[in-house]
């Protein structure tokens, strides 16, 4: 049986967890294989509403999810009606291994439920589907939600991910997406 962890462990596990997090992230933000968006698209965005618009036109579009991490993030018209999907592309077509997406809410982390690849002709192929077992990661400000796959046969030119807003009621919140390959 052992002894509940002191005052004084709890708060240095707390650290390490923190530090154990930014060096997760520094390895994925300084990763020579990854690449960031440059350009994006969306089923629908917060802003598409009339009301978003008057009181903010540029809240919520899917050119926020373009770039690196940077608290500015693409967000659906409806909290939980169907689904909504934002595609990325990027500026380097690669053998694709791995999507990281940069994910800003717990309702984004719970209503993912698609990954698939676009290949330069524009197909679709799925990477990953289903009910996601992501937790919000507290550890840090934004969660990574990461898929890993065998390498792609086509160079991969975007990233698609789709979300069942019913799943989690809320807005869905996507900071920045990265694609890792060759």
């Amino acid at each position: 049986m052992s002894a509940e962890p002191t005052e004084e462990e709890r708060k240095r596990a707390q650290l390490q967890a923190k530090l154990d997090y930014a060096n997760m992230e520094q390895r994925y933000l300084s990763d020579s294989l990854a690449q960031w968006a440059t350009s994006a698209q969306a089923s629908s965005g917060f802003g598409d509403k009339p009301e978003a618009v008057k009181a903010d036109p540029t809240k919520g579009q899917a050119w926020k999810a373009v770039g690196a991490p940077d608290h500015d993030e693409w967000s659906q018209q409806s909290q939980d009606m169907g689904l909504d999907w934002l595609e990325t592309r990027y500026a380097k077509p690669v053998r694709a291994t791995e999507v990281r997406a940069v994910l800003t809410n717990n309702h984004a982390v719970k209503a993912i439920t698609k990954v698939e690849l676009v290949d330069e002709a524009g197909g679709l192929q799925a990477v990953w589907s289903g009910i996601s077992d992501f937790k919000l990661d507290e550890r840090g400000p934004r969660t990574w939600v990461v898929h890993t796959f065998p390498k792609t046969d086509k160079p991969i030119v975007g990233v698609r991910l789709t979300f069942a807003n019913a799943v989690s009621s809320g807005y869905k919140e996507v900071d920045a997406v990265q694609l890792v390959g060759e």
